[in-house]
């Protein structure tokens, strides 16, 4: 293993209303919760991110809908909508802070019910003699028994102008200590951070975090881009989650993609690097104790040599670390592979979206893809969402299925702009053993924005920025993200 000890840097964290300290209690109070469980009833919740969203008259001030689950599924009768003019989250509204750009969620105070962390990466910070721009910012919106309320927030550790330090989020033990961690994405020389759990919701400690500069890799990353996307998971079966890292190559614009252990604090110096994607989900698709990793490319081969025609995904399957390492399996799928619906045509952007879950509870996780600008008729950029189930040797084309708003059984019309599968999520909100699937529309009704939910892939309903109260002035772009 190539583990090396961890040196903490002094992490300096400014706090808003609720000041946010982290320190190492004696013992736990409780067992952690689930990701997204926010009010610890056991069914997980629905975090639908708004940044377009117009708040108290500023525009692209941006919004998070919380949804709640019950044993039927989603409640859209049960929400809250979130904005940084909600009581008890710091700061204010301001335009063009696109608050909910991204979201992630823990038990990050381990007290039972998750936490929603949301960046801002437009926020500006300082002050008129000194100011940084679109420094960015991200908010802990605490979870409890009746749902979330009072919020922290987490300010960028290493400033730069224009940072836009949130613009990615995930979290998880990235360092095998058993509490989880928060891994933020940004711009500029210092582009990843991992601040270290557990966190306590107030008091005067501070801990440590890693981080640096994903352009200083074998294969640098372009910092004007930075780290676009996160996402994690125990891709060794070693107990611990590894980072998934995207960004553009430095020079170009085409996809790079690393993993990373969080372990080691000098990790960009130790990136394995893998099939170039622009979004990604982790879980295990083969049913071996190992997290599988599936990357999503939308882009035509021609314009990034890691793409395809119409888009692909790529399966990388995880193992130990020394297999992993040196002799990783990867398999990629397209809309031409055998079994799998539709055929590629040039601009499909198979691949937009991915997202996975066990949705037939038989301990394989499954495959959602978005195909973000695929058209129908004289219809452009509707979208379409395909469904490959998992098996023990990868994905089967056995029983997958193709899903849109021409689909008998989806709520809504075709038309153009609708990205439908713009983001795909399969979480289990009815404790059933089953993961349901969610899928986002953000261009729908002229970017608005839609969120389809369905039970067993069938049973579809859709709702909108209005139904949880987010404003349709401008473009909210409801549904840009989902929180997974």
């Amino acid at each position: 293993m190539r583990t090396r000890p961890l040196s903490m840097a002094a992490c300096l964290l400014a706090s808003g209303l609720t000041p946010l300290a982290l320190a190492v209690p004696a013992a736990h109070a409780a067992s952690p919760a689930a990701p997204y469980d926010f009010n610890g009833d056991g069914h997980r919740d629905l975090a639908v991110g708004a940044p377009g969203a117009t708040v108290g008259g500023r525009t692209k001030a941006g919004a998070v809908s919380v949804v709640y689950g019950s044993a039927t599924g989603l409640r859209t009768t049960k929400y809250q909508t979130i904005t940084q003019n909600s009581t008890g989250v710091p700061g204010s509204a301001e335009a063009s802070d696109a608050f909910g750009k991204a979201v992630t969620s823990a038990d990050l105070d381990r007290d039972g019910y998750a936490d929603l962390v949301v960046g801002a990466p437009g926020e500006d910070i300082g002050h008129e003699v000194d100011p940084d721009p679109d420094d960015g910012t991200v908010v802990i919106v605490w979870g409890g028994s009746t749902g979330l309320s009072g919020a922290s927030t987490v300010e960028n550790i290493n400033p730069r102008d224009r940072d836009h330090y949130g613009q990615a989020l995930t979290a998880g033990d990235f360092d095998g200590d058993g509490d989880d961690d928060i891994a933020v994405g940004a711009t500029g020389n210092s582009d990843i951070q991992i601040m270290k759990g557990p966190f306590a919701r107030s008091g005067e400690h501070m801990s440590g975090s890693t981080g640096g500069g994903m352009g200083h890799g074998a294969r640098p990353f372009d910092n004007r881009y930075g780290v676009e996307y996160l996402s994690s998971g125990d891709v060794l079966g070693a107990g611990f989650d590894s980072l998934i890292v995207h960004g553009r190559a430095k020079g170009t614009d085409d996809a790079i993609t690393a993993w990373a252990d969080g372990r080691i604090t000098n990790f960009t110096d130790w990136l394995e690097y893998l099939p170039g994607g622009y979004v990604s989900s982790v879980g295990d698709v083969d049913h071996d104790g190992h997290a599988d990793i599936v990357t999503g490319n939308h882009r035509e081969s021609g314009a990034d040599p890691s793409g395809a025609p119409g888009g692909k995904v790529t399966l990388v399957h995880g193992a130990p670390e020394a297999r992993f390492t040196e002799t990783r399996r990867t398999t990629s799928y397209t809309q031409s592979t055998t079994g799998v619906p539709g055929t590629s045509e040039s601009g499909d952007g198979f691949g937009g979206g991915v997202a996975l879950g066990d949705i037939n509870g038989d301990g394989f996780a499954d495959l959602a893809v978005g195909a973000t600008y695929e058209s129908f008729g004289t219809s452009e950029d509707t979208g379409t969402v395909t469904i490959l189930h998992g098996s023990r040797t990868g994905f089967s084309a056995i029983g997958a299925v193709s899903l849109s708003q021409s689909t008998s059984g989806v709520p809504g019309t075709s038309e153009d702009d609708d990205r439908f599968g713009g983001r795909v999520l399969l979480s289990g909100t009815a404790k059933d053993g089953k993961a349901d699937l969610t899928v986002a529309g953000p261009g729908e009704n002229g970017g608005d924005g839609t969120v389809w939910s369905f039970k067993g892939l069938t049973n579809g309903s859709m709702f909108g920025p209005s139904a949880t109260g987010v404003s349709t002035s401008g473009a909210p772009a409801f549904g840009t993200t989902l929180g997974d």
